[in-house]
């Protein structure tokens, strides 16, 4: 049998039948799906690409040192996702944007899924920085105020919510600003798709303007999270909805802007078919009737109307 001790292997009839410097066949090609289980879990290359990959080296017969292609060069806004040098190359072209999405980690009752506003901001400020053009988007902001931990009180009194102290907060948004602030962005963004701390991002804005004098400008426009909410019930009641029904939490807007952005989020089943949940479960509204065309709805006046106050705040400095 042939082995990986570097010894050689004899058969029966006398003749050479390899060494260990080079496993078997099949050995080699546990080894490829070993490593294309392992790239895929950390996610450095698609599944696909290995699998494609693979596929290709079995049929044409190529050995296990047969190369895999590097997935091609994003282009994307996320810093995230760039080099510094990739990112200092857009500042200096004159990218001088910068969005910050918040969201938020809290209970929405049993029919949405806690990672709702991190989920749901990701996908609209994407959409904004297309639109826009000219910026960059910084990490979603995910731990926020939720309210009070002894005794729990708002979303905290339910299992799963993550709070942290209001000055925590405004200290986080005002340090990451002006860390890209150093480097060259000249307009810093606060996007927030919670309504519980939107005052909050009003004293970053406020601190932040302070303390830069002009040389760059911090905002936080009202009009995002305005059309997310009162915008979108007010489309919707439009439609014929009830208020009691759009609700102001997990209702139906809520649920129908988060099967546009996030349908894996939403347990909808449960929500068409169980007992409509209650304030006691967190849940203030009637998802039973929300969909995705709904939702897309929401999402095109969130965007639209977002991208015109980021637009006109940014030209009202300049």
């Amino acid at each position: 049998r042939d082995g990986h001790d570097g010894r050689t292997r004899i058969g029966p009839d006398g003749r050479d039948i390899g060494g260990g410097s080079k496993p078997a066949r099949g050995a080699r090609w546990r080894w490829v799906g070993m490593l294309a289980t392992a790239g895929a879990l950390a996610g450095v290359v698609p599944p696909t690409a290995f699998a494609a990959s693979a596929s290709r080296a079995a049929s044409d017969g190529t050995s296990s040192n047969a190369t895999i292609a590097a997935p091609a060069t994003l282009n994307s806004d996320w810093l995230e996702d760039l080099t510094s040098t990739e990112l200092q190359d857009r500042i200096r072209a004159g990218t001088t944007t910068l969005l910050v999405p918040i969201g938020g980690v809290e209970q929405s009752g049993p029919g949405i899924a806690l990672g709702k506003h991190n989920q749901r901001v990701r996908v609209l400020v994407q959409r904004i920085a297309e639109a826009l053009g000219n910026a960059v988007i910084a990490p979603v902001v995910a731990y926020v105020p939720e309210g009070n931990l002894a005794p729990p009180t708002s979303h905290m009194r339910f299992t799963g919510t993550i709070s942290v102290p209001d000055d925590v907060f405004v200290k986080t948004l005002i340090a990451a600003a002006e860390s890209l602030q150093v480097h060259g962005i000249k307009d810093v963004v606060f996007l927030g798709d919670h309504g519980g701390y939107q005052k909050l991002l009003e004293q970053a804005t406020v601190q932040l303007n302070r303390r830069w004098a002009g040389k760059a400008h911090a905002f936080a426009p009202p009009a995002y999270y305005r059309a997310s909410s009162e915008g979108f019930a007010t489309w919707l009641r439009g439609k014929g909805y009830a208020s009691d029904e759009i609700g102001q939490h997990a209702g139906l807007a809520d649920a129908s802007l988060q099967l546009a952005v996030a349908p894996q989020s939403v347990r909808l089943q449960r929500l068409q078919n169980g007992a409509p949940p209650g304030l006691a479960d967190g849940v203030q509204g009637n998802a039973r009737r929300a969909s995705a065309q709904l939702g897309q709805a929401g999402v095109e006046v969130v965007v639209r109307e977002t991208v015109a106050a980021i637009r006109q705040a940014v030209a009202s400095e300049r």
